[in-house]
């Protein structure tokens, strides 16, 4: 099998396994009524639930997490658990590093999977998003491009499912993202679940390519002008807010997850509540 962009007929899965950082944690997709986030792969969950009502999942991924991190904290567990499916998505904290290697972190990554693969875990991929859409942020474009090409290669000679995030143009709409501009908003988990269940072929009702709503451009009489010094405005505020704090935490060795546990550490049913 060689690594699978869409799946035929949904694969026996009894139980499943989310490893990565706050993208998969779920950070800034709140649950309604409060009691935490969702993200994408409780989303994921809910609906391969539909299809395997019997479904077991954990969910170990903790915000601010790098690869190291993972290999260390969660693969252990996951190989633990031999769940059905285990999805990997990890590296992204370490392209924000200066120093990042893209060649290195994809070996690291490479032997995550091995060990999964090993295991016998089913292995769900995910390439990263196209950095691209923001100011600074789109700096890293160059080493995430890279970063994921590793990955594409190794979900192909491994017989790995892939959900190549990069690929899915509509989460270039900066709609789709939080202020902070690293997190996606409730309607971008939601389009990933939805493209990791035509992935796994778990039928669903809605499209994840669905356009969103045309903006209307307001006129001003400085125009272009206008629109420019509105998104510096807006840039200078993301910096202020987000990324100086951010900075500062790296100069003092501190992480947003530092302390966090992860949010479902055992394999439950649905209807248990998280931990």
């Amino acid at each position: 099998m060689a690594g699978m962009e869409a799946s035929r007929g949904v694969p026996e899965v009894g139980s499943f396994v989310a490893l990565g950082d706050s993208f998969t944690e779920g950070l800034n997709d709140f649950r309604p009524g409060g009691g935490g986030f969702l993200g994408w792969a409780d989303r994921f969950a809910e609906l391969l639930a539909d299809v395997r009502p019997d479904l077991r999942y954990a969910n170990l991924a903790v915000r601010g997490k790098v690869l190291r991190e993972v290999v260390e904290e969660q693969v252990p567990r996951a190989v633990a658990m031999r769940a059905d499916l285990v999805s990997v998505a990890a590296g992204g904290n370490d392209l924000l590093r200066p120093r990042a290697d893209p060649d290195a972190l994809a070996r690291t990554f490479d032997d995550i999977v091995t060990r999964l693969r090993q295991a016998g875990c089913q292995v769900l991929v995910f390439a990263g998003f196209d950095p691209g859409t923001f100011p600074v942020i789109r700096l890293i474009r160059g080493k995430a491009a890279a970063y994921n090409m590793h990955l594409r290669v190794i979900a192909a000679s491994q017989g790995c499912y892939l959900v190549d995030l990069w690929a899915m143009g509509v989460l270039r709409d900066a709609r789709e993202w939080s202020p902070d501009r690293l997190h996606l908003t409730s309607d971008g988990h939601r389009r990933v679940a939805l493209r990791a269940c035509e992935v796994m072929g778990v039928p669903v009702h809605a499209d994840w390519r669905a356009p969103l709503p045309a903006i209307g451009v307001p006129r001003t009489r400085l125009g272009r002008h206008a629109g420019w010094l509105t998104a510096r405005r807006v840039d200078a505020r993301w910096a202020k807010d987000y990324a100086v704090p951010w900075v500062s935490r790296r100069l003092r060795g501190i992480s947003s997850g530092d302390g966090a546990a992860s949010k479902r550490p055992e394999l439950q049913p649905l209807s248990k509540a998280a931990s």
